[in-house]
């Protein structure tokens, strides 16, 4: 049996770890994939010394990363959002809800939130008042407040005419009498 060889994580892999971390793996998986991929690199002392250096300098950004995203997690927590949309009978939606709606409403009141971030089990599909968690960078979550409201659907009131009978009741009286041309003299 081949055994394992350690090497040097250049990106985050999901079930096998972050940048910078020294793991051991399966020589064909490290020789077939991870180093082609540009996933990992060969370990050796000088790039095990590279790197150390280069996890403190990530982890810094990602401490900042952190607080910038848990400083918008707070500004978001405050956000409340409406849509209105069209509904049926027992105040069902016609359609739903999806994150791309609720992420053009964020942007129309001046937060911009992926629809990808923003983490629905489902399409909303009542009206009411929904809470809506949003994913942000670091790891960090917060929950919005999306209000589905019916839209108000105003029906066009017909003008009544009144002036056209009085129209059609001038032009017979015009025809009964008639003007006669001047004389001649």
């Amino acid at each position: 049996m081949a055994q394992n060889v350690p090497v040097i994580l250049a990106r985050d892999v999901a079930n096998l770890g972050r940048v910078g971390e020294l793991v051991n793996v399966r020589p064909g998986y490290a020789r077939n994939y991870l180093v082609p991929s540009g996933l990992a690199l060969p370990a050796s002392p000088k790039r095990v010394a590279f790197f150390e250096h280069q996890k403190k300098i990530i982890e810094h950004k990602r401490r900042l990363l952190r607080s910038e995203s848990e400083k918008k997690a707070k500004d978001i927590a405050q956000v409340q959002v409406t849509i209105s949309a069209k509904i049926g009978e027992q105040n069902k939606l016609f359609g739903s809800i999806t994150s791309r709606d609720i992420s053009r409403a964020l942007k129309a009141i001046g937060t911009d939130i992926h629809h990808r971030d923003i983490k629905l089990a489902e399409p909303i599909k009542t009206l009411g008042v929904h809470t809506v968690d949003v994913r942000l960078e670091a790891d960090v979550a917060a929950q919005i407040k999306v209000i589905v409201a019916a839209e108000v659907v105003e029906t066009p009131v017909e003008p009544v005419v009144e002036a056209a009978p009085a129209e059609e009741a001038a032009k017979p009286s015009a025809e009964a009498a008639p003007t006669a041309p001047p004389a001649k003299a």
